[in-house]
């Protein structure tokens, strides 16, 4: 029971009276929710950090014409390794290591539920990222088939370190089935006397579902990895024409967990977001309840839309039809949450630090990706945007500025309540404009290379596309040497500097408000009220 019941906080133990194996066996074997909120938090930047590396390559061959800094089948090992890194190394693991830290304390749990197995969950990640990224040491390199591992050109035409990718994805869903289970289990039987499921702060809410979404659509990719394995190596023909196969399947069940997982990785941003806008705008969030049914809603269309990654594949005109209307659909919760967020905003007493920032950023670059998304939703629109840098576009528009940007405002929002400390506002809003600047040089231009039949996947292109790839490689590697400078701004908060207030935001900016504690803002039935 001590591990379930443990809330001493272990970040300030003396280590240095038990020697270095003390320390480092605090991390190894610790049950602290902050412990290893804070692990995932590190090992997820670290990824960001390799993931970003490998697009560097990719603009660094892409910023002219031509063949000339590495081989078309690295920059294809590139290509593959930066999506596998990014989704399931820097933004998976950064949103767990916010549900570890956050939850327990928004919902007043000492703990998460199965701190062992929390432990566990974070443990088997650096494995499993250590194996996949071994495969570029191997004969043959790395995957080379594209984030997506179609079969069969991952079974057939595959490389032979495919086996260890199999096994790389079969930990990390692993890791994600139990750190789910965590959440559920935490949420359902922690909550403080009083906190009904309707007055849970919305991250929170959308944590549950994202663990609902996680159990629901993981089992699916082991599914379809292990049938990978077994026409690799046992001689079955589930995705090979030539045995019996079909090809197609493989992206059926492919996109059956895929289409899923790009909310898996959004919804905990919406989450942050809806708990930032509110602090910043010194007002209650607008529509809780129709917010919880919004993403409710949202996680449930998800699941009936894959298809229309598969417009090309030669469907039946009545599937089409039916997966575009159902991917428009998803547009109307979507709009929901966009249409609160503002309306929260609207004569609020706004004030713009990193944090807020970064959530306008959001709701304004996410619409953006959205709108793109009902482009691609437009099924013989779909013939022609298909596999070209339009999809490339709309996808980064959702998830940096989606993603990666919800994930910037949660750190600058609860540093000072990780830390005690004050970050430094003027380097974060720098960190700001830059990352704002950057990503939109390096993913706007890819729009017009799309709609120009720019094809995606190549290390070469025709001379018409030249100046838009230049314009994308500056800004991308702008974007990607600014954070850089988000490492430094949170190394600096963690070892000093300013203290933090108790209640860091209340009187930001000079602003002297009476302001509801972050613990659910829809609790309190009147106003704030100006001092």
């Amino acid at each position: 029971m001590s591990a379930v019941i443990d809330t001493h906080d272990h970040s300030h133990d003396q280590d240095h009276h038990h020697g270095p194996a003390k320390g480092f066996k605090r991390w190894l074997l610790t049950t602290n929710h902050k412990d290893i909120g804070t692990m995932y938090l590190i090992f997820s930047f670290t990824m960001f950090l390799l993931g970003g590396t490998m697009a560097m390559v990719i603009r660094a061959e892409l910023f002219q014409p031509g063949l000339q800094i590495v081989e078309p089948a690295f920059f294809n090992q590139m290509t593959t390794m930066h999506g596998l890194i990014m989704v399931f190394g820097a933004v998976m693991p950064a949103f767990v290591g916010l549900a570890n830290w956050m939850i327990p304390l928004m919902i007043g749990a000492p703990d998460m539920a199965l701190p062992r197995m929390n432990n566990w969950s974070f443990w088997i990640l650096p494995a499993a990222f250590a194996l996949l990224v071994s495969t570029l040491f191997m004969s043959g390199g790395a995957p080379n088939f594209g984030w997506t591992f179609y079969a069969p050109l991952s079974t057939t035409y595959g490389p032979p370190s495919t086996t260890f990718f199999i096994f790389a994805i079969h930990m990390m869903g692993i890791s994600s089935i139990m750190g789910a289970i965590n959440v559920i289990a935490t949420i359902l039987n922690l909550r403080a006397p009083g906190m009904t499921l309707m007055k849970m702060p919305l991250f929170v809410w959308t944590w549950l579902i994202t663990a609902f979404l996680l159990i629901a659509v993981m089992p699916v990719l082991a599914g379809v990895v292990t049938m990978m394995l077994m026409d690799i190596n046992f001689g079955t023909s589930f995705f090979n024409a030539a045995g019996g196969g079909d090809p197609v399947l493989f992206q059926h069940v492919f996109w059956f967990f895929g289409h899923p997982e790009v909310y898996i990785m959004i919804l905990p941003a919406f989450g942050a977001v809806s708990e930032i806008i509110p602090a910043f705008s010194r007002k209650r969030l607008f529509g809780y309840a129709s917010m919880v049914y919004a993403v409710g809603a949202i996680a449930l269309l998800s699941f009936v839309v894959w298809a229309h990654h598969m417009f090309t594949v030669g469907m039946p005109v009545a599937g089409e039809i039916f997966f575009m209307y159902c991917t428009m659909l998803i547009a109307v919760p979507t709009g929901v949450k966009v249409f609160n967020w503002v309306a929260t905003m609207f004569r609020g007493s706004m004030t713009f630090e990193a944090p807020m920032l970064f959530s306008i950023a959001f709701v304004i670059l996410f619409t953006i990706g959205g709108f793109s998304g009902l482009m691609l939703a437009i099924a013989p629109a779909d013939f022609q945007y298909h596999d070209t840098y339009f999809v490339v576009a709309h996808f980064h528009y959702v998830l940096v500025p989606g993603a990666i940007f919800g994930i910037f405002a949660s750190a600058y929002y609860w540093l000072p309540k990780w830390t005690g400390n004050m970050y430094d506002e003027t380097l974060a809003k720098t960190h700001f404009w830059m990352s704002f600047i950057g990503m939109n040089l390096a993913f706007f231009p890819m729009h017009f290379l799309g709609l120009a039949g720019m094809p995606r996947r190549i290390p070469d292109y025709a001379l018409q596309f030249a100046d838009f790839n230049m314009v994308s490689s500056i800004g991308a590697f702008m974007f990607g040497s600014t954070q850089l400078l988000f490492l430094f701004i949170v190394v600096k908060c963690a070892r000093g500097g300013e203290k933090a207030a108790a209640k860091p935001w209340d009187g930001a900016e000079g602003l002297e408000w009476t302001v509801p504690s972050p613990a659910p803002y829809h609790t309190f039935s009147t106003p704030p009220e100006v001092k």
